[in-house]
This record gives C-alpha cells, structure tokens and sequence, in this order.
C-alpha cells in the first residue's frame, strides 16, 4: 500500500491536524455553549430568542470539529484513544448527553409555547452548561497526567474527578461565557446588546482569575513543566505568553466599555489562543500527558497516509462550507425582527 513515510512526518501532521480540530472546536462551539450558559439570565423573553437566532444557523456546524478530533484521534492515534477513553469515559458521556439535550432543545423550543417553552430553555441552559463545565473537567483530568501501565489506562474509573479538575471544569465555563457575551454583543443590539456587554464585562473578571489560578498551578504541580517554563534561556522565549493574555485582558476591557462591538470577540479568540498555546507546550510531545509521546501511539504509516489523502480532499470542503454559511448568515440579530430562528 502506497504510503507518504519518507516524504512526510505523517505522525507530527496528524498531531498538528488534531489539535487545530480541537481548537477551532472550542473556539466555534466555545461561543454558542456560552450563549446557553447565559440564556436564563437574559433580559427577556425577546432576548432568548435572539440569542437563540444568533446561534441557530451554525451550531451544528461547529460540533464538526469535535468529530474531526475524535475519530482523528481513534484512526491516526488509536493507542492514545485506547488509553484516554477509559480513563475519561464518565464525563465524555455527560458532555455528550448535554450536548444532545441542547441540540433537542434547538429544534423543540421553536415549536413549543407557553411552559413547555420554559422546559426547552432550561433544556438549552443545562444542556450547554453541563457540556462546558464537562469538557473543563476533562482538560483538567488530562493535563495533571494519565496513569498507564503497558499499553492501557492503569487507574480508576473516578481518577478524573478531582479539585483541580472541578476548578478547570468552572474555568472553561467561564471562559466559554465570556465567548458568548462578546459574541452578542457583535450580533445583536438594543437591549440584548447592553445586557451581554455587561455580561461580557462581568465574566472577563472570572476569566482573568482563573486563567491565572490555572496558569500558576500547572507548574507547581508538575516539576517538569516549571522547569520548562522557569528556566534560562525558555523563560525569555515563553514570558510574552502570559504578557499577551494579559494585555488582550486589558484591551478587552477598554473595548467593552468603549463600546465597540466586533472587536472584543476576535480578542477573545486571542485569549483562548494564546492559553491553548501555551498548554501545548507545556504537554509537548505527549499525547497523553505525561505518558504516550505521539509518536509512540502514531498508527501504521499507510493508514495515517490513506487518511491524510482524504482529510486533504474533505477538509477544505468543510472550511469552503463553514466560511460561506458565516458569510451568508453575517451582521445583526435585531430585536424588531419578527422571523423565527
């Protein structure tokens, strides 16, 4: 079978593949989990709804990428899949029931009327909610590092369950909020507007408070990661890191109270990026912190390089789809608009 080993790092591409999928994940469905989070303390019945609107077109969408980085994982790294699902199987299925109840609660809202439409928004809010706050759980799990013994997941079915974790899971939460917040204040107006701007001022101090809580921690519990990041000469190369989240902290700041509407949302992009960065490198080069390198769970060459031929054909198809569908459904949900979602 014809295989790309020789001519490409298949493995390396596959690692850069599948942390790119799960980027774009939390960064895309970040926003819309974090309009759920926020939906029960909106304003109004009127604002619901466009909060809703505002999410509807591209919701489902966003949760491609999560397919990418799952069955990513399963087929180029199948040794990683088979440790990391184990140890994570409780909260993966938790996230993924709210994840099912929010989608239900997208097409069951529309149609429903008076208290079952009460039952629909609750569905949304804690549908969202438990997926945000699941997925920080998982992150926090993965990072303080995975117990393997040979080729499998060597500890407990409740490992994952911890203080540190539960603190991440509240974390992701507040940071998807923060996503969300912003996100309405670029696509709405009126009084939908001035509430998420208020919102969006409110969970970027959480936000600033536990990035730095978790920023500190990792090093302090890991010596190998304080000793990345601590030492001469990485200390010079990192620090503009932390100083990068800090600055896009304060600008974000000055925005929302300045009034504008779209940058705050891209600089919230910023600020996911450059803490999943840094996370990246401090759990380089493993896949499974700090146990499995990528390489030693890479699959066969001709089956990373069969998948890569149709990742490269499927892959910019997906991108061509999703740009359009923003373009398409681009500008304001405003809150005279009487057409439903």
């Amino acid at each position: 079978m014809f295989s790309f080993e020789g001519f490409l790092d298949l493995p390396l591409i596959w690692y850069g593949l599948i942390a790119t999928a799960i980027f774009l994940y939390v960064l895309l469905d970040g926003f819309d989990l974090g309009v759920g989070v926020l939906f029960p303390i909106a304003p109004s019945e009127q604002s619901r709804d466009r909060m809703m609107s505002s999410v509807a077109p591209f919701w489902d969408g966003n949760e491609t990428w999560l397919v990418l980085g799952g069955g990513g994982l399963l087929a180029a790294f199948p040794l990683a899949y088979a440790v990391i699902l184990p140890a994570l199987y409780i909260p993966v299925i938790v996230m993924l029931l709210g994840l099912i109840f929010r989608g239900v609660a997208f097409e069951f809202r529309f149609k429903a009327h008076g208290g079952f439409r009460r039952v629909w928004d609750y569905s949304f809010h804690f549908g969202s909610l438990t997926a945000a706050f699941m997925q920080g759980v998982i992150l926090g799990a993965l990072v303080q590092g995975v117990e393997v013994a040979g080729r499998s997941y060597a500890g407990g079915a409740f490992d994952w369950l911890n203080a540190y974790s539960l603190v991440t899971g509240v974390a992701v939460t507040a940071g998807y909020a923060l996503l969300g917040g912003t996100w309405l204040v670029m696509k709405t107006e009126g009084e939908t507007q001035a509430w998420a701007r208020e919102i969006a001022l409110y969970t970027l101090v959480y936000q600033a408070l536990f990035l730095a809580v978790v920023s500190i921690s990792m090093p302090v519990m890991n010596p190998d990661i304080r000793e990345l990041w601590f030492s001469v000469p990485n200390i010079f190369f990192l620090f503009p890191l932390p100083l990068a989240s800090l600055v896009l902290l304060i600008i974000i700041r000055r925005d929302l109270h300045a009034g504008r509407e779209y940058r705050p949302f891209f600089l919230s992009f910023g600020l996911f990026f450059t803490g999943y960065i840094g996370l990246a490198i401090s759990i380089w080069p493993y896949i499974v912190p700090f146990a499995v390198t990528f390489r030693q769970a890479a699959a066969a060459p001709a089956s990373q390089s069969l998948m890569l031929v149709g990742t490269a054909v499927l892959l910019p198809v997906i991108l061509a789809y999703m740009g359009y569908s923003y373009y398409i459904f681009r500008g304001k949900v405003r809150d005279d608009d009487e057409g439903a979602y």
